[in-house]
């Protein structure tokens, strides 16, 4: 009878640690960007200023784990539309035929392949951004650092430089520079 017990016990508490890393592992790696975090691009030109550009209606989601960057995943799905611009007077000619085509194409969209560590809280990203239905792959080099004493945070400051012929955008006539720099500046948090 004593031995049964003992099996007994040994099985609950197997069962009972099981769940608790489960539940443990799916809380600390399900994050989501937070509103306040910037999520845009800059373009540089020869005859103005470097155009400016924020995506207002971002959606994000992240799969982390500190412990197993190996296993990392993340997704950003941006409305092409929600873009605001330190030029507004641009902001057809940035929408336009030429450039991201927002009529037609109503996003840009990342989803990643592989976390690379570099250590020292430093990642490479890399994954397949689409931009105008046309993908390609991307690097994105990332810090991601949680924030001291709050463990459902983790600071995120990420770019990625990419060629505007490579998504069949074509180079604007006013010395737009043929690259297009994606960054990301902020916080993820934790799902609730």
């Amino acid at each position: 009878m004593t031995l049964a017990i003992h099996q007994l016990r040994r099985k609950f508490l197997c069962l009972t640690g099981l769940i608790c890393l489960t539940i443990t592992q799916s809380y600390a790696t399900n994050w989501v960007l937070t509103p306040t975090s910037y999520v845009g691009l800059h373009i540089d030109s020869a005859n103005m200023s470097t155009i400016k550009a924020k995506f207002n209606s971002v959606h994000a989601i992240m799969y982390f784990d500190v412990n197993s960057p190996q296993q990392a995943s993340s997704r950003f799905i941006l409305n092409v539309d929600s873009l605001s611009l330190n030029q507004p007077s641009i902001k057809n000619m940035l929408l336009g035929k030429d450039l991201f085509y927002a009529a037609q194409y109503k996003t840009v969209s990342f989803k990643s392949d592989q976390f690379k560590s570099l250590g020292n809280h430093q990642y490479q990203i890399l994954g397949q951004l689409t931009i105008r239905g046309v993908t390609r792959p991307a690097v994105f080099d990332t810090t991601l650092q949680p924030v001291p004493k709050t463990a459902n945070l983790m600071n995120i400051a990420s770019s990625s430089s990419v060629d505007l012929s490579d998504f069949g955008m074509k180079k604007a006539s006013d010395g737009m520079a043929e690259k297009v720099n994606i960054q990301i500046n902020g916080q993820w948090k934790i799902k609730p």
